[in-house]
């Protein structure tokens, strides 16, 4: 059974990997590669944030003091490196999360509401560190319609192929450096580094495949994200995006969403849509 819906405009925002899937899948006559993909370019220069890098250490807080409810010990560094020029090795930057915190004592022998107190008390003060780095968006980094694997409903599924370059190494290692290097200032001590080594998709904000442009030879989207040849549909989420930047994305999704979705309804006034 197969219900249809239609309208005047339509906003694909259904997340950037799913919303490159739904165009991905919307083939026809006129567009046999995916809906305003005229140039190939759908699926492609997929971005994502690099949060392999991780700093433990610990410091001498006040122990006469805890922290409770909306975590007031977290802090959002912005990126520092490469801000007003290029001035390392990698290209773009990081940004850093900070949390400090005091751990339970989770090897304390006992039972009942005295063990009960012990564990609850608060034990020596550490922080951790953890970077959420810029990919720089490649066409290598692409998703595409699998030929085999289908869903419940017999629509392909989607391929993933991004992963890690020589960039990203040297991104991470500088985190190592220039963390190690600030918690040492700061007069911590057991400063421990770690990868994770985690693929790319076990996190967040994706972006790309959709992407901005002026020139429909080279991007799906004009500056309103319309598609270039498809002037009823927009899309406005992470896959619209031509890079991850190193920040959180959000407010910047919302912001495109209200200047698209102003100039649609203009249009719609005027009778061009």
């Amino acid at each position: 059974e197969v219900t249809l819906y239609s309208a005047k405009i339509i906003f694909v925002n259904a997340a950037c990997l799913n919303t490159n899937l739904i165009l991905l899948n919307s083939k026809s006559n006129r567009f046999p590669n995916g809906l305003g993909n005229d140039n190939g370019l759908l699926g492609k220069y997929i971005a994502f944030h690099n949060y392999r890098g991780n700093i433990t250490a610990q410091f001498k807080g006040p122990l006469d003091q805890y922290y409770y409810g909306r975590r007031p010990t977290q802090v959002m560094m912005p990126s520092f490196k490469n801000v007003l020029k290029q001035e390392t090795d990698f290209l773009r930057g990081y940004m850093v999360h900070f949390s400090a915190s005091r751990a339970g004592r989770p090897n304390v022998d006992g039972v009942g509401a005295a063990f009960k107190d012990a564990i609850t008390e608060p034990g020596d003060w550490s922080i951790y560190m953890m970077m959420q780095g810029e990919t720089i968006p490649k066409e290598t980094n692409q998703v595409s319609l699998s030929e085999y694997e289908r869903d419940n409903w017999g629509i392909p599924q989607l391929v993933v192929s991004v992963d890690y370059d020589e960039n990203d190494e040297k991104l991470l290692q500088d985190f190592f450096k220039e963390g190690k290097a600030m918690l040492e200032k700061a007069g911590c001590s057991k400063i421990n580094t770690w990868d994770s080594k985690q693929p790319p998709g076990l996190d967040i904000h994706e972006m790309g495949g959709v992407r901005m442009g002026k020139d429909p030879n080279t991007s799906m989207l004009n500056q309103f994200n319309q598609l270039h040849h498809c002037k009823n549909v927009f899309v406005t989420d992470g896959a619209c995006m031509t890079s991850t930047g190193n920040q959180n994305p959000s407010l910047t999704f919302m912001a495109l969403t209200a200047r698209a979705a102003d100039y649609a309804a203009a249009q719609f006034k005027e009778g061009r849509l």
